[in-house]
């Protein structure tokens, strides 16, 4: 059958050939995600300026926030979707997107009013002060207004990416992209909207994503499951197992504001405004170097969650070590172009700026540890794909609790701003070793048989 053929490949294929089909797509749909973000950098530093683009660097990491819920509901529904269509559960198909429809609602709302009512305070909880926390704020706020479609578009896509259709998610990516370009350039160059335009040009974009999704779904020849994409329900059962799969990938999108909230506070207080415009930038060029690992990262879930479904845990296996291998391989070029000449990127945001030499190596500590950075992202895809999430939420918690919070609190009252990027890099060497360790035990485990059964959803 046509609709299972996707399916049938990531049961049976070469995983080599499995991962190269899903990944390539993926990674598209990935890079083209993350230019969002680096075009609303280069369109604020550019023509609007260095302390617009500190606000934004302020508010950025609260836009974690409504991708966090996008995330909680898109990794729990998908990861669920992929684990019945390995194991030919139609009932549970039919009653995700409903409910899916109903997380996406009830999150939207109660984000949206909290967000749009304590802008202020919440920026100025970032770090905010003077000219920087009205341009923050004044972003902040208009990604509330369009918070709908940040969450609902990113889950949807993630729906798709589950059943394994990268192109098609790639497609609807594209798209959303092409018109938040467009709309940046309109709204801000064009109008003069400022930070505001590129808030609302990310809002059209996302907007574009929610109706491509929509489109797609209601195509019974391309959506590979029994989709319901206009319904909304609440199944008690379903919507549970939705919010236990996803709230790892939540955590980790609140584990980032804490990091926001903790580092842009350091920044404020013992550095300048030059400090966090810097930050802002480095951070979402090491964001967009991950992208393509966060491509490989979702292309693995089907690859896991399918297979798990179908009880071939020997593939689970191997399709992890295969696409950890392929995210190291895909990371080093790029990461040996950003340490040798990093001023080559940078001065895409902000192009009138000398970097000094200590502005050159903070951006090498921070981006040190790329190539095998990949192994974290994998292995919080892989825990919540085999109905196991808690090593995924321990490992969110503890990144930034344990180890972000106290480091950033104080070794750069002590050692000065330089140990931002100083402190960024041992935590993350920390967190491997421990990943790594965490992902060999669950091997044997799995080897063993030893796994958690997943229950169908049919009451």
């Amino acid at each position: 059958m046509e609709r299972d053929k996707q399916k049938n490949m990531i049961l049976n294929d070469n995983l080599w050939g499995v991962m190269w089909k899903l990944s390539w797509p993926a990674i598209i749909a990935m890079v083209l995600y993350g230019l969002n973000t680096i075009f609303d950098a280069i369109f604020v530093g550019r023509f609007v300026g260095e302390e617009a683009l500190a606000g934004v660097s302020l508010a950025y990491p609260l836009s974690q926030l409504p991708l966090g819920l996008g995330q909680l509901v898109g990794v729990g529904a998908g990861s669920a979707l992929s684990i019945a269509l390995g194991a030919n559960d139609h009932v549970t198909q039919r009653k995700l997107l409903g409910n899916a429809n109903y997380l996406n609602i009830l999150f939207s709302i109660v984000y949206s009013i909290l967000g749009i009512i304590f802008a202020v305070p919440i920026v100025k909880m970032m770090g905010g002060m003077g000219a920087a926390l009205g341009f923050g704020a004044d972003y902040f706020r208009v990604t509330c207004y369009g918070s709908v479609f940040w969450i609902t578009g990113l889950a949807y896509n993630m729906i798709v990416r589950a059943e394994g259709k990268m192109g098609s998610a790639a497609i609807m990516m594209g798209s959303g992209l092409v018109v938040n370009v467009i709309a940046n350039y309109f709204l801000i160059v064009v109008l003069g909207f400022g930070v505001k335009g590129a808030a609302w040009g990310t809002n059209i974009g996302m907007l574009v994503y929610t109706i491509v999704f929509f489109i797609y779904a209601s195509n019974k020849n391309k959506i590979s499951f029994d989709a319901k994409p206009f319904s909304v329900r609440r199944d008690k059962n379903v919507t549970k197992s939705i919010i236990n799969m996803g709230v790892p990938s939540m955590i980790m999108a609140i584990m980032s504001v804490v990091q926001g909230v903790v580092v842009m506070n350091a920044l404020s207080h013992y550095g300048t405004t030059s400090d966090i415009a810097f930050y802002g930038i480095a951070y979402r060029i090491f964001m967009f170097l991950l992208t393509p690992v966060f491509g490989l990262m979702r292309a693995l879930q089907p690859a896991i969650g399918i297979n798990f479904g179908a009880e071939k845990y020997d593939r689970v296996i191997s399709s992890f070590k295969i696409f950890g291998v392929a995210a190291t391989v895909l990371m080093a070029p790029f990461w040996a172009i950003m340490m040798i000449n990093p001023e080559l990127v940078l001065h895409l945001m902000l192009p009138t700026k000398d970097f000094i030499a200590s502005d050159l190596s903070n951006f090498r500590f921070f981006t040190a540890l790329l190539p095998v950075l990949p192994v974290i992202f994998m292995a919080m895809t892989f825990f919540p794909a085999i109905n196991n999430s808690k090593p995924s939420a321990i490992m969110g918690i503890a990144r930034q609790l344990v180890f972000y919070v106290p480091v950033m609190l104080i070794v750069p009252r002590y050692f000065g701003v330089s140990w931002v990027y100083k402190g960024a890099f041992l935590i993350d060497l920390v967190i491997i070793i421990w990943v790594f360790i965490m992902v060999i035990a669950e091997f044997k485990k799995l080897r063993r048989g030893e796994v958690n059964r997943v229950e169908s959803l049919k009451v």
